[in-house]
């Protein structure tokens, strides 16, 4: 396993009640949160910067919607 490092994370209270509903709702610890979601955010990242798209679809309701990534 890698080392690991320590880095402080400012917040708005919007971003860390997300941050917060996230904790409880995964039953994670709000590293961990942040932890999945940077590993999402990369696999995204390197799928979009080879061509491909994100894209949600609403199966239900017969709608796609493809999302942008900056």
């Amino acid at each position: 396993m890698s080392t690991k490092r320590t880095m402080t994370l400012n917040l708005t209270e919007p971003e860390m009640a997300a941050l917060e509903e996230l904790s409880l709702k995964k039953d994670m610890t709000k590293t961990a949160v942040i932890r999945q979601a940077l590993r999402l955010y990369a696999t995204i990242d390197a799928r979009v910067v080879n061509g491909e798209k994100l894209i949600f679809e609403d199966e239900k309701h017969g709608k796609k919607a493809e999302v942008i990534v900056l």
